[in-house]
């Protein structure tokens, strides 16, 4: 008989990065709320102390951890503080990321440093952290990276942006091929435009209104409805899939960027 396939996450302890807001924060409600313990990781302690009040107050299980994603020994200590409070994580949802437009003749030192260092460097850290406790535990995982659609195309003003996520999709098929070995999968998701606290100003302009006009389905995403491709990554319903990405875009891709 065929196993019958679950999204259920019980028994399961995920890392989320960048858990303070945006994306960050759903992706730890939706893992919680499918039964998974959540460690939230973000620099603003307090903001994640609300998630996790939000989250003890349906019935799970959250801790907040101050994390710093550019910084080797916040990320140390923030994967050291996730495993003394919750034990090793065997699902990482690796979600920070910053954009700071500029054009190629504009952009700054560093401006670039910080989205290259926070996009690709902070998640290479992270996830580097997490697999070798995964392996050091020798226990099963999943690692999970928020990449964009644009690692695929570009956009004026954002090259530094596209850029360290077509490096996030390269680390991941890499990482993908080398913890293979270790029970460890590497997959990522990437979305197209989603709407966000932080983008919901913009898409009510003209100029995002334009921007939906791209899009075949001709509007924005809403963020439940990456839930299905988190929890088919997250979840043993994928487990022959390493080094894949799901690309969520109403659309977009199939067009013109």
């Amino acid at each position: 008989m065929a196993q019958r396939l679950t999204f259920d996450l019980s028994g399961r302890t995920a890392l989320v990065t960048g858990a303070s807001s945006g994306l960050g924060r759903h992706f730890a409600r939706i893992l919680a709320v499918h039964g998974a313990t959540v460690a939230l990781a973000a620099r603003r302690i307090e903001r994640l102390d609300a998630l996790a009040d939000e989250i003890r107050a349906a019935g799970g299980t959250a801790c907040p951890v101050r994390m710093d994603v550019t910084d080797a020994a916040s990320v140390a200590a923030g994967l050291d503080a996730a495993r003394d409070a919750l034990g090793v994580p065997d699902i990482l949802v690796n979600n920070s990321g910053i954009a700071r437009p500029a054009t190629t003749l504009d952009v700054t030192e560093d401006d670039w440093a910080g989205v290259v260092g926070t996009n690709l460097e902070g998640a290479w850290r992270v996830a580097q952290g997490t697999a070798r406790r995964m392996v050091d535990a020798e226990r099963p995982g999943t690692i999970i990276n928020v990449l964009s659609i644009l690692a695929f195309g570009v956009a004026r003003g954002l090259g530094s942006y596209a850029a360290s996520k077509a490096g996030l999709l390269q680390l991941t098929r890499t990482m993908a091929m080398e913890l293979a070995r270790h029970r460890v999968r590497v997959n990522a998701i990437a979305p197209g435009y989603v709407l966000t606290e932080m983008n919901r100003e913009f898409f009510a302009s003209d100029a995002g209104r334009a921007m939906i006009e791209h899009i075949p389905q001709r509007r924005i995403g809403d963020p439940s409805e990456l839930d299905g491709a988190l929890l088919l990554l997250a979840s043993d319903a994928s487990t022959y899939m390493t080094g894949s990405t799901i690309v969520i875009d109403g659309g977009h891709l199939a067009s013109s960027l």
